[in-house]
């Protein structure tokens, strides 16, 4: 008989960039984070589907639908469930201020932790200099991504039967190529300074797959990493406390006795159902909320 599971309850969780619809999509993970895990607020913080990568191929397995269920079911139960489409989901901003399925979609919004302090939350590609005014090149920078995350998952079956642990190519390319390096920085500079200008304490974004917490001249940057790479999360704590979570890391702990060896699912583009479109017929705007 299998055990109950133990239910982390945080005040809010913030994650994004799952990237439903492509093979990279760590989305057994992320069933479980969900599964292991509670929240008064849950904001999806853009790119949860890749319309960009659905364009290019159908890919859409089962999991991929469980994904979505648990957060309708999560919104259905309660939890105040706020989606903030990104460049990828991009199909979605026509519908802000609708509701689907009881998820709210807005552009923007300001969430005010357990202490008083203020955070504007968004995606975060507004900023971004590629995919504002080179979209052509945003579109070769993500092909070449989706190239580098199969090269990773290949990298990582080989230490896993290594017996090594889980190491994010992606991850190490991007903080090794000066070019990167300074993207990041003048990225959460940007988010800061809007945050600043906007009168409010701290910023909460996703967009660069680099999750990060730390205070820029006096603004908190926060940013929730991703579910391709780090299967990262933000969390805040019934004191207001923020607090990034990796998921392999919990679940390493969870798991007593087992080690965790990847967080890599397969990147095969095995084919998916098309009778799964029948379900973004339940995204349909319900009205304004």
């Amino acid at each position: 008989m299998n055990a109950p599971v133990v239910k982390e309850h945080y005040r809010s969780i913030w994650i994004s960039d799952i990237h439903l619809g492509t093979p990279g999509c760590k989305a057994s993970y992320l069933l479980e984070f969900l599964r292991h895990t509670k929240s008064d607020n849950l904001y999806l913080v853009g790119d949860i589907i890749d319309g960009w990568s659905l364009k290019q191929g159908w890919y859409w397995p089962q999991e991929h639908n469980d994904v979505v269920q648990k957060l309708l079911r999560k919104a259905r139960q309660g939890t105040n469930v706020v989606f903030i489409p990104g460049n990828h989901d991009e199909f979605a901003r026509p519908y802000v201020d609708h509701e689907f399925g009881a998820i709210k979609v807005v552009h923007e919004t300001i969430h005010e932790t357990a202490d008083g302090r203020q955070f504007l939350v968004l995606h975060g590609d507004e900023f971004d200099v590629v995919v504002r005014y080179a979209k052509w090149l945003a579109y070769l920078g993500d092909w070449a991504y989706g190239l580098c995350l199969k090269l990773n998952d290949v990298l990582n079956g080989i230490r896993e039967r290594l017996g090594y642990p889980y190491w994010s190519l992606s991850a190490y390319l991007k903080l090794k190529v000066k070019n990167a390096v300074q993207f990041i920085a003048d990225f959460e500079a940007a988010l800061a300074d809007v945050a600043r200008q906007r009168g409010v304490d701290g910023v909460i974004c996703g967009h660069i797959h680099h999750a990060e917490i730390r205070d820029i001249d006096g603004v908190t940057y926060c940013n929730d990493g991703d579910w391709v790479e780090s299967c990262s999360a933000l969390v805040e704590h019934q004191d207001g406390r923020l607090e990034i979570l990796y998921w392999m890391e919990k679940r390493a702990l969870k798991n007593t006795g087992k080690e965790v060896t990847s967080c890599a699912s397969s990147s095969s583009r095995t084919p998916g159902t098309r009778k799964s479109t029948a379900l973004f017929e339940r995204f349909r705007p319900s009205g304004k909320s």
